[in-house]
Parts: C-alpha cells; structure tokens; sequence
C-alpha cells in the first residue's frame, strides 16, 4: 500500500481497484491493442448485461478506436487521446482495415471489388482474395477496406448472396494483431508515435 510521497520505479507495477494504471511519457497519447474475443459488446454499459471490452481494460479514460460487432473478433484500438481516435476513423484518412472472414457460399469476387449498393452508398473491397482451401461450403478470405461501416463486411458479402459465419480484424492501418495476443488480452503499442503520423 502507497502512501503520499511514495515514489514508483519504472519495474513497479501500480494498481487502482485492483486494476493496472499504466505510465508514458508527459504528453505522448497512449494505444492499447486489445484482442476482442467474440460476445464482448463494444460500449461501456451494456443494458443487457453482456460483457464489455472495457471491462478487461487497464484503469484511464480509454477511447475506442471504430467498434467489432458482438459476433466478430480481433484487433481492437483503445487510445487515451480523443484527437488521435478521431483521426485514426476519420474517411479522409483512409486507414486500411483487414480481415479474415470465413463466409458460406461462393461469391462473386470481382463484384465485390468493383463495388455494390448498400443501402448508405456504394461499398467494394479494396482487395480481397481466398485465404485458405475451401472447407465444405466455408471459404476463408482477406478483405481490406478503407472505411468503417457499420457491420460492412457482412452486408457486403450479404448483398452478393454469401454468408460470413466468423470475422477476425487482423490489421489496423499499419498494426496488425500479434499472434501472441491471446482473446481478452491487452498490450500497450511500443511505438505510437507510427499513428500519430498518418
């Protein structure tokens, strides 16, 4: 137990409520990568009592970067600078979103890149292509997009006929999700300074 005038080593672990309070340097916005397991909802309270991704998160105000759906998993951006958020979502950026999505049915893949009306615009794939051997009628592809609609790879595969039956972001502009980053699990971005560029 701290008392006042107690000073911290940079090996000290610090906890409030039993949750780890993380340090960086005086003025650096912090990023948090978080691996959404599927079934954690993206918000701070949920009315129905489901779990929430912040619930995992280290104590702070942490802001989240785009949002997964309930039934999608993967990398998750958690930041503690409400300006960095907002340029990491803005449309104008253009950040790069993949995904690894397994989808039932064949569809039709230069429709999806060449684009296909959603009921809010005209959506398309920047690339997309078969990520691992078809397995019955699942098929395995990476998708990259450069917006973040709300549930858009599902209503694009949707509007083609195709089924996405598991979705995994595996990339957020330049981060990807570290293999080692077990479901329900957090680190801090070594090197923030990669998003603060774009």
């Amino acid at each position: 137990m701290a008392k006042l005038g107690d000073r911290a080593l940079p090996s000290d672990t610090i906890t409030v409520d039993g949750k780890a309070v993380m340090r960086a340097a005086a003025g650096a916005p912090r990023v948090l990568l978080y691996h959404k397991p599927v079934g954690e909802m993206v918000t701070r309270h949920d009315p129905g009592g489901r779990p929430t991704v912040f619930a995992r998160l280290p104590a702070g105000r942490w802001v989240a970067v785009g949002r997964l759906d309930l039934n999608s998993s993967g990398l998750l951006l958690f930041t503690d600078s409400g300006e960095l958020a907002n340029r990491l979502m803005h449309p104008r950026y253009e950040l790069e979103r993949e995904y690894s999505a397994r989808v039932q049915g064949n569809p039709d893949l230069e429709t999806l890149r060449r684009g296909v009306q959603l009921e809010d615009g005209i959506a398309a794939f920047t690339s997309i292509h078969p990520e691992k051997a078809a397995t019955g009628t699942n098929r395995w592809f990476r998708v990259v997009l450069k917006e973040g609609r709300n549930r858009e790879v599902r209503r694009l595969f949707e509007a083609v006929g195709a089924r996405v039956s598991r979705l995994v972001r595996v990339r957020y502009g330049p981060v990807e999700l570290p293999a080692d980053l077990a479901p329900g699990s957090w680190r801090e971005l070594a090197n923030p300074v990669i998003l603060q560029k774009l």
